[in-house]
């Protein structure tokens, strides 16, 4: 048996993957519970009664929210249970709550997902996982049918260093987006072509993803086989940035993002402009 904690636009159409496996869910709207119940869950009216499950899922608000389920939940568990927390909360919470937990036989990971809502109806969402292997091992298979791709990032905490460096990129991008289409307005382009474009484009390359293929983020040896492909990808965008930064200031467009974008792209991609390194 599956426990399900939380709900909501994210946490509803989780659980309700779990329906074929057997889910017990809880949450603090007794409507939201039904609504899982009617579609094959069991309910649980009292927080108290998934302790029966043997992995539980929370997707809660933050992490006060987090703290209390945990502290409900653990006295009650049995060795070996599962808590994952798939909320995106501060790394050290799952820590602290995993060296709580430690006493009672139970393990805690960290199991944020990536994917947004669509991911979630979907059952293809990314989750990256901090705990122990084993924990890791009893958990996978509960996660299987929400998500299409499971990794474990390491020890309790890394899976929400994952899921903050993987936001960061999001939220940047999106900040990135914004500056390209004040750009392309200001110059007469349609944004809603243009957005097909990004859109297909990207669906081809992986997008920024594309160019994460590195081990570390350090200089790149000369010798290394991505040196030169990265050197390429520098020289183009060396280029593509500098005719950017230039319509904008005909345009009379601010891109500081583009502008900063064009001072780190070296050190972004491990080679340097000196073409004889």
């Amino acid at each position: 048996m599956i426990g399900f904690v939380g709900l909501g636009q994210m946490g509803a159409p989780m659980a309700g993957h779990l329906v074929e496996r057997g889910v017990i869910v809880h949450d603090v709207r007794p409507e939201a519970v039904q609504e899982l119940v009617d579609k094959g869950a069991r309910g649980a009216r009292r927080l108290e009664d998934v302790a029966e499950a043997g992995v539980v899922g929370l997707m809660v608000r933050d992490d006060a929210q987090v703290r209390e389920v945990c502290a409900v939940l653990l006295p009650l568990l049995s060795p070996g249970s599962v808590i994952a927390i798939h909320s995106t909360v501060r790394a050290q919470t799952a820590v602290e709550l995993a060296a709580e937990a430690g006493p009672y036989g139970v393990e805690v990971v960290d199991a944020p997902v990536s994917g947004s809502f669509l991911g979630a109806h979907q059952g293809t969402l990314a989750v990256m996982v901090g705990g122990s292997k084993e924990a890791f091992a009893r958990c996978e298979e509960a996660f299987a049918p929400w998500s299409g791709l499971t990794v474990h990032m390491g020890p309790v905490g890394a899976g929400t260093h994952a899921k903050l460096a993987r936001n960061l990129l999001h939220f940047v991008a999106f900040t990135a987006a914004g500056e390209a289409q004040r750009l392309a307005e200001a110059a007469g382009v349609s944004l809603r072509r243009l957005a097909r474009v990004v859109r297909h484009s990207d669906a081809i390359t992986g997008g920024p993803g594309s160019i994460m293929l590195r081990s570390e983020t350090g200089p790149l040896d000369p010798e290394d086989p991505l040196h030169g492909v990265y050197s390429h990808v520098l020289a183009l965008g060396d280029k593509d940035l500098a005719l950017a930064m230039e319509l904008a200031e005909e345009l009379g467009v601010r891109t500081p993002l583009t502008e900063l974008a064009a001072e780190l792209l070296p050190e972004s991609l491990g080679v340097s402009r000196d073409r004889t390194a």
